[in-house]
């Protein structure tokens, strides 16, 4: 791979896409594949998703397998835990400090963690079978049986959100960790986590993510890292009981992008169901989940920016962070049509997309205009092209071809070096966190190989 920030080398799409299949080959461990070769050395639920694409375009059996070892994982009451751990010892927290060994839910044969991810599975299968239909009738035959087979699993993953992660009037759906999020050290939880007070009796730790990158100030802090193993602390004390977990958890947050996914995932199982022949209450209720949903990210909304807000169940009060969160409803719908034109108009302005210093223009995770804005840490500034290839998915949905296949050019060019780091320097450029990076790897084949 090219070193870290040479941005001298642009990889032809043929040349891009062949070092992306090796990345995915390179990192398969035959069970699974894993996020990275070194600092995520497990499978994780939502990249998973993403992986399982990616695997499309090299092996339809291949991709189906991912999910399937993800679907082994699913707790009995229907969550699809964040982390399925491998044999690997060299990432913490590992399972022992997570502690769902007794977790009466937890099924047997495999160790995870104790929370969830953001919903993109349904996505994830109904890539897949778009796929497959592209490639040959065998193909596409074998990802129409995974799909029936997998239909009622995430049907169940998907109610489980809704009986245990909708806590309150604003209909979002309720994240108990900031690593459900997905977006562990955003802004959007600062003030959430500041109302979390670890414990004295938070057991030591050692970090082993911060010897596996080059720079600590790519990675979260240990204050917050405190934060993060004192809220798995709590969860251990409820024994991981969904409903005990909400309300005990002492971070509690309506998570506007988690249920913006949640709206598109349901929508997204529902069309697939009814391509299977499923056309009872279970759809219905796919749907209805889904209608819910995008009306609670469009109330979340500021009355003046249109820009999306989550909600701090515990503080009581909406949290308007500059994040990449805000553009929620662009992905699921739901505003007026005068307010959605604004808001896609900011995604388009300076202050995002359009600023003019981004090497490639799409949105960072966090303004350069906010005072959060951090161009190298984490979620805290840099650019992931597994969000933006989530984005430009969901507008070519909703019929928006220019902003897709924009973001779809963009994202190319911000890979082009052929790094696949796991987020981008959004000025220079520059891979950080870790290279090789499996769903990144995924979401360049989709983007140069797509059907």
């Amino acid at each position: 791979m090219t070193a870290a920030g040479d941005r001298a080398v642009h990889f032809h799409p043929a040349s891009l896409a062949a070092r992306a299949a090796l990345v995915l080959r390179d990192n398969d461990t035959g069970r699974l594949v894993t996020a990275s070769p070194k600092l995520y050395p497990h499978m994780w639920s939502w990249d998973a998703a993403f992986i399982s694409m990616g695997l499309a375009y090299l092996d339809v059996r291949r991709a189906v397998a991912e999910l399937d070892t993800l679907l082994a994982a699913q707790w009995r009451d229907g969550m699809i835990p964040h982390i399925v751990f491998t044999q690997d010892t060299d990432y913490f927290p590992g399972p022992d400090r997570w502690g769902t060994d007794a977790a009466p839910q937890r099924p047997h044969g495999v160790r995870t963690s104790g929370i969830c991810q953001p919903p993109v599975h349904a996505i994830a299968v109904r890539r897949i079978v778009e796929i497959a239909r592209k490639t040959s009738q065998d193909d596409a035959e074998v990802a129409e049986a995974f799909a029936e087979r997998a239909w009622s699993s995430l049907y169940r993953w998907h109610r489980w959100i809704v009986r245990h992660r909708i806590p309150d009037a604003s209909g979002l759906v309720a994240i108990v960790h900031g690593w459900e999020s997905g977006m562990d050290n955003s802004p959007r939880w600062d003030e959430p986590y500041a109302a979390v007070l670890p414990g004295p009796d938070l057991p030591p730790y050692v970090r082993l993510d911060l010897l596996q990158v080059d720079d600590a100030g790519e990675r979260p802090s240990d204050d917050e890292y405190d934060r993060y193993l004192w809220l798995i602390e709590q969860l251990r004390r409820a024994d991981y009981h969904p409903d005990r977990v909400v309300d005990t958890s002492a971070f509690l947050v309506g998570d506007v992008f988690v249920t913006a996914v949640f709206a598109l995932a349901c929508d997204t199982l529902a069309g697939l169901g009814e391509e299977l022949g499923r056309n009872g209450k279970e759809v219905d209720d796919l749907r209805a989940w889904a209608a819910r949903a995008r009306a609670a990210v469009a109330l979340s909304a500021h009355p003046e920016t249109g820009m999306a807000r989550d909600r701090d169940i515990r503080g009581g009060r909406w949290l308007s962070a500059e994040t990449i969160a805000g553009f929620s409803p662009l992905l699921c719908g739901g505003l007026p049509a005068d307010v959605e034109s604004r808001l896609m108009s900011t995604l388009d302005g300076p202050a995002w997309s359009g600023h003019p210093d981004l090497l490639a223009a799409v949105p960072p995770s966090v303004s350069p205009s906010s005072p959060d804005f951090d161009a190298k840490r984490y979620w805290r500034g840099p650019q992931w092209p597994v969000v933006t290839w989530l984005f430009g998915w969901a507008f070519e949905q909703r019929n928006w071809p220019r902003h897709a296949s924009e973001f779809r050019a963009q994202g190319v060019h911000l890979v082009s070096d052929g790094a696949f780091g796991e987020y981008y320097e959004p000025f220079t450029g520059k891979p950080l966190g870790s290279t090789n990076q499996s769903w990144t790897a995924a979401v360049v084949l989709d983007w140069l190989c797509g059907v």
